[in-house]
């Protein structure tokens, strides 16, 4: 990483890791919106599953106005004390434009069909309801995201579908704020909200403490559903 750069309105530039789908039709393009570990091994490996889809799917760097190429895992202390270090000086605001100067991008690409998802987890999943309320993607989907109940005054700006796979024992988002989230969206007729009741944050990572397959093959699984229907 980068496999290409991205610019910015301002005319400053970032990395982002790409995987292209075999063949040379024309695809759908996801935005694979990463963790706070950075654009690590297992997001690239979501990113090439995605192409295994029939998807282009692209990583952008977003930690790169601290720190670039951030490559961290969840397998030690210090990796972890780095994450939340990383996820304290994280600008969601600077994130969602960068974003949406991903999308602007992608949509461009030799390959690509016009249309554009985000997908993210974690801190990715947060900025995936931001790309649903502050971007023009064509729809996003948010696993595990953190302080969304603390955002929801923006769910009035969803003009595209939006999907978000709650974990009801995480960590990171206590009860009454997943209670906060989804009796909230209800009233959205774009967006669904889907509770996985004894899964703990992470549950969708590769090889993560928290990972269940059973959970993440069926969050998996809607996901490709809801994308396969909108950027189609």
């Amino acid at each position: 990483m980068p496999d290409i750069e991205i610019v910015t309105n301002k005319g400053e530039s970032f990395g982002a890791y790409i995987a292209l789908p075999k063949g040379e039709d024309k695809a759908p393009v996801v935005v694979m919106i990463q963790e706070i570990f950075g654009v690590n091994g297992d997001m690239r490996k979501k990113c090439d599953e995605m192409a295994a889809e029939g998807y282009i799917a692209v990583s952008p760097d977003l930690f790169w106005r601290i720190e670039p190429n951030i490559q961290l895992t969840d397998k030690t202390e210090a990796e972890w004390e780095r994450a939340f270090e990383l996820f304290g000086l994280f600008d969601t605001d600077k994130g969602t434009e960068d974003i949406q100067a991903t999308i602007d991008h992608v949509r461009g690409h030799d390959r690509s069909n016009g249309k554009v998802g985000a997908v993210g987890y974690c801190l990715g999943g947060q900025l995936a309801y931001m790309a649903a309320t502050r971007t023009d993607a064509d729809c996003s989907v948010g696993y595990y995201g953190v302080r969304i109940n603390e955002m929801l005054d923006e769910a009035k700006n969803i003009k595209k579908p939006l999907m978000l796979h709650i974990a009801g024992k995480d960590e990171f988002v206590p009860p009454e704020a997943q209670k906060e989230i989804i009796d909230t969206l209800a009233d959205y007729a774009l967006a669904v909200t889907y509770l996985y009741e004894e899964c703990d944050h992470a549950f969708a990572r590769h090889e993560g403490a928290h990972y269940n397959k059973g959970a993440a093959t069926l969050a998996n699984t809607r996901t490709a559903d809801f994308l396969a229907e909108n950027l189609s």
